[in-house]
């Protein structure tokens, strides 16, 4: 099983450089922030207190979850494509990302994903260091905070500069210091610092070092 890690915080890049990867090596595509969207938009949805650890993990059992190779998100046969990158889902995914019994379901479903179709470019926050220990190659992207919080106020267009920045700077506190499985690169990882690269070169890098 082949599989390409692409680990990173939220605005460094990841995404867009986990799907260009794929479609030029010609490889399924998995982005796992979705997966915990979907669980977050599920939580929400049924009103769900996202802190209500037990309740949460029942749901992340048993929420029907698709996220496709164009990044369409559907969750208990609804399309929540757009919702699952709205304001109150970002605010709380990072509550329901620490829960560990979601990560462990969630870690379950990714692993199940990649099986069934001999690998592929998955990307995350624990790819590389828990989900797929023995990934053939590991890379984690990061850029300073301000570059990071400019990507992402311009996808988020409803939100100022200054709230997408503390937002970014509220989950990296979360997602760094949660206990079970926290965002960090791998010690065999490819780290990428993207604040003054393209797409196109970044890319580059990255298949460089391809076995």
């Amino acid at each position: 099983m082949q599989v390409i890690a692409i680990d990173g915080p939220a605005g460094s890049g990841k995404s867009t450089v986990a799907r260009t990867l794929a479609k030029r090596l010609e490889l399924p595509y998995l982005d796992t922030g979705a997966m915990y969207r979907g669980v977050t938009f599920a939580t929400l949805r049924r009103g769900t207190d996202p802190d209500d650890v037990e309740q949460v993990a029942r749901i992340a059992v048993e929420c029907e979850l698709d996220v496709d190779q164009d990044g369409e998100v559907t969750v208990d046969g609804v399309d929540a494509t757009i919702e699952i990158r709205g304001p109150e889902v970002t605010r709380a995914v990072s509550i329901v990302a620490a829960n560990p019994a979601v990560r462990e379901e969630l870690r379950r479903r990714q692993r199940d994903w990649a099986i069934s179709r001999d690998g592929g470019v998955v990307e995350g926050r624990d790819i590389g260091t828990v989900v797929f220990p023995d990934a053939v190659l590991k890379v984690f992207l990061d850029a300073n905070p301000e570059v990071r919080a400019s990507r992402r106020s311009k996808e988020v267009t409803e939100l100022s500069y200054e709230t997408v920045a503390a937002d970014l700077a509220r989950r990296d506190a979360l997602d760094e210091g949660r206990d079970d499985s926290p965002l960090r690169a791998a010690k065999d990882a490819v780290v990428i610092d993207t604040s003054d690269l393209s797409v196109d070169e970044i890319v580059e890098r990255v298949m460089e070092r391809l076995p």
